[in-house]
């Protein structure tokens, strides 16, 4: 028994020395942050304040400790499968609560989209998508999550630059409290990262602060500017489903491969439900989306649809903040329904990515998302070894992958 005291007497001294000089570490860390935030105008109260007591929160995803197994983000953009993330029945709680916001904020959504560009569909389904119209409560500290990814996230420069931000928003009064956020930091009703704040936050309301916490007219309007200040294009659609030919070679589907509207339509694309695309669409560049490959439905994405993607670079995001915007409006369901098909899991697109990557078929980042450049890129890989093109990740053309 005593030597089993003596154990676990080492075991929490030795803990205790590694917190120590964890700890220790990080105030360093935050000691180097402060000339930077000094820069930025905030003051030495402000700082000593905010980073007073505040250590680094390591349950958090997307890490880089060593010695730890990597946690991935909980972002069900990339984990789930289309059916699962577009269920028609969250889609359809979600619209009819839209309308009635539509209609409560009528004068404010015309106002923004005068200003912006932006319908107010849009931005309705971004504040539905992000925070469930205000109903989900954010569960982190901005402070503390900005602070560990900035230490040691993934992205170290990326987060620092946050982290600096958020300083300047207590600085600027913004009160703590106030300051919740995901595990990525983003902020308020419809999720703004602090510099994006800076850059894009509107006073619509006109009561003196850009208030993305509570004021809705303030939330939406900032949204609006930003997907404005990204590109969106006033009076363009977001996306157009259409019904391709039968030989559609999917491995056309990249953003790199784009043509009139006018002109996909010529070659046998043809508009769900029989819709009548006017002159004007018609001549507007867009590439081909076919998010499940040559299963569910298929879309012409213009520049619109790219500007909702920087808000989230995710295919199913953009598909869902686009689709309840039209549902809110007045639209129907997707014509073509998706399939059942099952998502690999994050290690083994990984692995497919790197070997593709190795057959020199794939040049983007190995992340474990089966975006736009890997499915094409498996499409390649099965015209080249004369399988089934259909460009979706399977663990039959894995393991094809690993024996050749």
């Amino acid at each position: 028994m005593t030597g089993v005291r003596f154990f676990l007497a080492l075991c929490l001294a030795l803990f205790a020395v590694s917190a120590a000089h964890a700890d220790a570490a990080f105030q360093r860390w935050l000691d180097g942050v402060w000339p930077e935030a000094q820069k930025l105008g905030v003051t030495r109260a402000t700082f000593e304040t905010a980073t007073r007591g505040l250590s680094p929160d390591y349950s958090l995803p997307d890490l880089a400790i060593p010695g730890r197994p990597e946690k991935p983000p909980p972002q069900p953009e990339f984990v789930r499968p289309p059916a699962e993330y577009l269920r028609a029945a969250t889609l359809s709680r979600l619209a009819a609560h839209g309308k009635e916001l539509a209609a409560q904020y009528r004068d404010t959504l015309k106002r923004i989209e005068k200003e912006f560009g932006v319908p107010g569909t849009v931005v309705l389904a971004i504040w539905a998508r992000e925070t469930d119209y205000g109903r989900y409560r954010l569960p982190h500290d901005a402070i503390r999550v900005l602070a560990t990814q900035a230490y040691v996230g993934k992205r170290k420069d990326f987060f620092r630059n946050e982290f600096l931000h958020a300083l300047k928003m207590l600085q600027q009064g913004i009160p703590r409290s106030d300051m919740r956020s995901s595990w990525g930091g983003a902020l308020g009703l419809t999720q703004f990262l602090p510099s994006d704040y800076f850059k894009f936050a509107v006073d619509f309301d006109g009561k003196g602060r850009a208030d993305i916490w509570r004021s809705v007219p303030d939330a939406l309007a900032s949204a609006a500017k930003q997907l404005a200040g990204r590109g969106w294009r006033r009076g363009e659609p977001w996306a157009i489903e259409v019904h391709p030919p039968k030989n559609v070679d999917c491995t056309a589907a990249v953003p790199s491969i784009s043509y009139p509207i006018g002109e996909w339509i010529a070659h046998g694309y043809r508009p769900a439900y029989g819709r009548q695309v006017s002159a004007t669409v018609r001549a507007i560049k867009a590439s081909l989306l076919l998010p499940e490959g040559r299963y569910g439905p298929a879309f012409l994405t213009p520049q619109n649809y790219f500007v909702i993607k920087e808000y989230n670079y995710s295919d199913l995001y953009v598909l869902f903040v686009g689709h309840l915007s039209d549902l809110i409006a007045g639209g129907r369901p997707f014509e073509t329904p998706w399939s059942q098909n099952k998502q690999l899991k994050t290690s083994d697109v990984e692995a497919m990515q790197r070997r593709l990557a190795a057959l020199g078929l794939y040049r983007d980042k190995v992340d474990g998302k089966a975006g736009m450049l890997t499915r094409a890129a498996l499409g390649a890989y099965q015209k080249k070894n004369g399988l089934t093109l259909d460009c979706w990740p399977t663990a039959a053309v894995l393991e094809h992958m690993q024996r050749h």
